[in-house]
C-alpha cells in the first residue's frame, strides 16, 4: 500500500472508526493517540514524515512505513480485503527473484514501485505483515544456547513479516525469511499487501 493510498484511509476516517479495528487495536489508538503512521504527521500543504534523511514531505507512490499490525490489518478491513498469511505470501514469493531495494541500494527510504511487473517489491522497501502468528513450525526444536534462547524464547504474542526492508542488509533475503514483532510495534520499516479469498 502506497502513502498516498495511507492517507485516504487517515482522511476517510481510519483512524477515529472502532468498527475497522481489532479490540486491543482499538485501545492503542486512543491510549497512545495514533492518528498516523508513526513519525508521520500533517503539516501545512501536505504530509511530512521523519526520515533517516531528514523531515520531509510523503512520497505519495511510495510504500507506507512504519505501520503496527493493528493499523495493517485496520487497513484492509477499510479496504475490503485481508492481510495474507505467511504462507501465502511465501507462495506467491516463490515466484519472485528474492531482490529488492535493500541496504546496499543505500535509499534509507522506501521508493516507488517501478512500472511493469504486477507483482512487485515482495523483497525490500518495508518489511510486510502477514496474519500468521509468531509460532514454531512443525518439529520446531530450540537449539542448545543463546541461538535455541533467542528463537524459541519470543515465539509468543508476535506476528510474521515476510520481505526485508530498504535497512536489510543484502544477502539476508529470501522467501522464507521470518520477521516477528508485537502487533502494536512500528519503529521498523513495516508495511503491508493485501490479499483478497477467491
Amino acid at each position: 500500500m502506497t502513502t498516498g493510498e495511507w492517507i485516504e484511509f487517515i482522511e476517510g476516517g481510519g483512524y477515529v472508526t472502532p468498527t475497522l479495528w481489532l479490540a486491543d487495536g482499538w485501545n492503542t489508538v486512543n491510549s497512545q493517540d495514533w492518528q498516523g503512521p508513526l513519525y508521520f504527521e500533517k503539516a501545512e500543504g501536505g504530509y511530512m514524515q521523519m526520515s533517516l534523511l531528514g523531515f520531509r514531505p510523503v512520497d505519495l507512490a511510495a510504500p507506507v512505513t512504519h505501520v503496527s499490525y493493528y493499523e495493517a490489518d485496520a487497513f484492509a478491513r477499510w479496504a475490503g480485503h485481508r492481510l495474507p498469511t505467511e504462507f501465502e505470501w511465501e507462495i506467491a514469493a516463490a515466484s519472485v527473484p528474492p531482490q529488492g531495494r535493500t541496504l546496499g541500494q543505500n535509499h534509507l527510504r522506501a521508493m516507488p514501485a517501478k512500472a511493469g511487473a504486477t507483482l512487485q517489491q515482495m523483497f525490500g522497501d518495508v518489511w510486510e505483515w502477514t496474519a500468521s502468528a509468531y509460532l514454531p513450525y512443525p518439529g520446531f526444536k530450540a537449539a542448545a544456547g543463546a541461538v535455541g534462547e533467542y528463537n524459541g524464547k519470543f515465539m509468543v504474542n508476535q506476528f510474521v513479516l515476510r520481505g526485508g526492508s530498504c535497512v536489510t542488509p543484502e544477502g539476508h533475503v529470501r522467501a522464507t525469511y521470518r520477521n516477528f514483532f508485537y502487533p502494536h510495534q512500528r519503529w521498523q520499516f513495516m508495511g503491508l499487501r493485501l490479499a483478497s479469498s477467491a
